[in-house]
């Protein structure tokens, strides 16, 4: 059997029958509307795909926020006070005895760590434990002259319980670290 081209730009080849089967490339003809995306479309992706990086952008500040906030000694954050500026971090010490004085929003004492002393108020409630001699940390920012907290964490351990076992709550382990969050 021969091959015809059969008045075709390309080869034909036969088939069973008589029908001869067309192998010829096609070049494609111009898109229609429906294989075009269409700008409304386009918009919609960018908007969504906009969106999903935004909300991973929002989840990971949130989230990261507290881990990137840094934590300082009285006596380093002294020594880097003015590169501090009014950045917010943490500054951890221990109340100094007879300098806490009661206010109408919280209260202001004596922060020391190393044998340096920072100025403190703290505005907000007290957790239940804080008083002069124990250790704390402190969540705030210097403003003039000393350090402004809105947060503080009142940290004690099971010598702490020994010592003042009315001031902790019967559920709490003696032998666990535990640790007070005023909000």
């Amino acid at each position: 059997m021969a091959v015809s081209t059969g008045g075709l730009a390309g080869p034909v080849l036969p088939v069973e029958g008589d029908a001869p089967l067309d192998l010829t490339p096609r070049t494609p003809g111009p898109l229609t509307r429906r294989s075009r995306p269409t700008r409304a479309r386009t918009v919609r992706t960018v908007a969504l795909v906009a969106l999903v990086i935004g909300a991973l952008a929002f989840v990971l500040v949130r989230g990261l926020g507290d881990a990137t906030l840094f934590f300082y000694n009285v006596d380093e954050a002294v020594a880097k006070r003015p590169d501090l500026a009014e950045r917010r971090f943490r500054l951890q010490g221990n109340v100094v005895d007879g300098t806490v004085s009661r206010t109408a929003a919280g209260v202001d004492f004596e922060l020391t760590y190393n044998g340096v002393i920072a100025q403190v108020r703290h505005e907000g409630d007290l957790p239940q434990l804080f008083e002069p001699g124990i250790p704390v940390v402190l969540e705030g920012a210097w403003k003039r002259d000393r350090f402004e907290s809105d947060r503080m964490l009142v940290k004690h351990s099971e010598v702490y319980v020994a010592e003042y076992p009315d001031r902790v709550d019967d559920q709490v382990d003696p032998g666990a670290i535990t640790t007070t969050v005023a909000p």
